[in-house]
């Protein structure tokens, strides 16, 4: 399957490191131009630079802005005015004791988890049903089906972004756009190797160890291993491909078998 995403616009945002990086990355690679989103110039420079020296040909744009702000999502959508895909990456988490979650961080997590993608879909789908074709992605996570005691505001953020996806979906029923989420597992991102061994023997090699942490600290997980960035990403890019056109309004899973269900 040949996935060509030639002549398509897309952007990702929190794509400087990471899963969003990622995803900009197989984007770029399918033949998208993809816009590079980050809060500050210099990593997001840093991002673009990477890109086109990774991805051969890339066409990338660099898109600083922080989407989880008015002002920002102005500046995205006047550097960007027409997108044809929008991924919908952004998100903070944190551990913080469910008692202790104050108004202001339950606010916070709304704002970017959610709000920032509410924005820009709000801002982007009309152009998109108006030219008859179109792929907006939330990148949500197994926080929305198994909310971590540890972090009740991060998974009521995911949950949400599930209903939003849905709800939009409905909103560009029969247009040609597809609205899809996407429930990303436990994934090797940065920091989590240094998390890994302060729960596990510093002396394991770095695959025994994540083997070892997913058997005792998150043992639901089939795949018994963490995910790769990337692994997330031929996902997000196959639902961003004419190839998905009947997929829609989905919760779609790459989480290894963590969720322990048969439907999301």
């Amino acid at each position: 399957m040949r996935l060509d995403l030639s002549g398509k616009t897309a952007l990702v945002t929190g794509s400087t490191q990471g899963i969003g990086w990622a995803i900009a990355a197989g984007l770029a690679r399918s033949g998208a131009r993809v816009g590079v989103n980050g809060r500050g110039a210099d990593t997001v420079n840093a991002g673009v630079e990477r890109l086109r020296a990774e991805v051969t040909g890339a066409d990338v744009v660099a898109v600083p802005a922080d989407v989880a702000t008015d002002e920002g999502a102005a500046a995205v959508t006047e550097a960007l005015p027409d997108v044809d895909i929008l991924v919908n990456n952004l998100g903070i988490f944190e551990a913080t004791p469910a008692l202790e979650i104050t108004d202001a961080q339950w606010r916070r997590y709304f704002e970017v988890n959610v709000l920032a993608a509410v924005r820009l879909t709000r801002a982007y789908l009309p152009g998109m049903t108006a030219r008859g074709w179109g792929r907006v992605q939330y990148i949500a996570s197994d926080s929305a089906v198994v909310i971590p005691a540890e972090m009740i505001h991060y998974g009521m953020t995911k949950t949400a972004l599930l209903a939003v996806s849905r709800g939009f979906a409905k909103e560009a029923a029969g247009t040609g756009v597809t609205v899809n989420s996407v429930i990303a597992g436990p994934t090797h991102t940065g920091g989590v190797e240094d998390f890994v061994y302060q729960l596990v023997d510093r002396s394991l090699p770095w695959d025994e160890a994540q083997r070892e942490f997913m058997r005792r600290h998150r043992p639901q997980s089939l795949l018994q291993r963490l995910i790769e960035p990337e692994e997330i990403a031929n996902l997000v890019v196959y639902l961003s491909s004419a190839q998905a056109s009947a997929t829609t309004g989905a919760a779609v899973r790459v989480d290894g078998g963590y969720v322990d269900a048969i439907l999301p």
